[in-house]
């Protein structure tokens, strides 16, 4: 479990010791970015044992500064989690996230004007940095599990990052609070219901994938005709990690929040393009990718 200290994760601590005794651990991530995160991790660490899960401290090699701070931290943050499941021999890493995150996620994403597979928000299972990762507390809301720990008389912190209307996440958490018609549960079911087309969607581009992917050592061939966009960015994003992982390519970077869409106009108007070390172009009606040959220096 990824315990920080706040409400939500203690709540998850306080609960999952008592679902499955001797069968949890947890962990608190030290990113150094206030002067109280030692005391903060050190504090859990001393609950955690007193419910007799084994705990464990991880800190962040370096400094996080930067534009995205919150993205940042929250990469390292699970890079280093996900290193630790490993060694521990976790099935996976519970985190804390709930109904009203769901809310914000969801509301955050929709402003922004993602397509299906961002308005799905918060995953109840998902890999990240390489790690299974579970989200058990979807269903609750955020005062439910702050009354939990409060009965089971825990200490938490709450972050003043939370309240930070620096961050996108803090606005959109106000704008719940001061809107009783946004109903948090409603917006996560919406989510949910996202989520769930978004499996269909990727169930049928598997599909697709099966029967018009030709994957050889050098090329990936697929046959577009006929298919929806939606399907045609899903096939696109899996040949190109297909040539990377063949390839053993690690840079520049690609991953499943890269944006394809450019890729994908260059190839439907019949164009070669490069994106993330592939090259991708049209022959004989089909969409080939490639190894990108590399720069010429001058």
């Amino acid at each position: 479990m990824a315990v920080s200290g706040g409400p939500d994760s203690m709540a998850l601590l306080v609960l999952a010791a008592a679902a499955f005794p001797e069968a949890v651990v947890a962990a608190t991530i030290d990113h150094g970015l206030r002067d109280a995160s030692a005391d903060e991790a050190r504090m859990v660490a001393r609950e955690a044992e007193g419910l007799a899960v084994p705990h464990a401290i991880l800190k962040v090699d370096g400094p996080i500064a930067g534009a995205s701070l919150q993205a940042r931290a929250r990469d390292a943050r699970y890079a280093l989690l996900a290193d630790w499941a490993e060694q521990r021999r976790a099935m996976a890493v519970a985190t804390a996230h709930h109904a009203d995150d769901q809310a914000e996620t969801f509301l955050m994403r929709a402003s922004r004007g993602s397509g299906v597979s961002g308005l799905a928000s918060i995953r109840s299972a998902a890999v990240v940095a390489g790690a299974s990762v579970v989200r058990p507390l979807l269903g609750w809301r955020r005062a439910a599990l702050r009354a939990i720990v409060r009965r089971a008389g825990l200490p938490f912190v709450d972050d003043p990052a939370n309240s930070d209307p620096r961050h996108d996440r803090t606005r959109f958490r106000q704008l719940l609070d001061r809107n009783e018609w946004l109903d948090p549960p409603a917006l996560a079911r919406t989510a949910a219901a996202v989520a769930e087309a978004e499996r269909d969607l990727g169930e049928i581009a598997l599909l697709m994938w099966r029967e018009r992917a030709e994957i050889s050592p050098e090329t990936v061939t697929l046959d577009p005709s006929g298919l929806p966009r939606d399907t045609l960015r899903r096939m696109v994003r899996r040949a190109i990690a297909t040539v990377r992982a063949a390839h053993d390519i690690t840079a520049p970077a690609f991953d499943e929040s890269a944006n394809i869409e450019p890729m994908l106009d260059t190839l439907l108007d019949g164009r070669r393009g490069t994106q993330g070390g592939v090259v991708a172009g049209r022959r004989r009606g089909r969409w080939q990718f490639r190894i990108a040959p590399p720069r010429r220096s001058l």
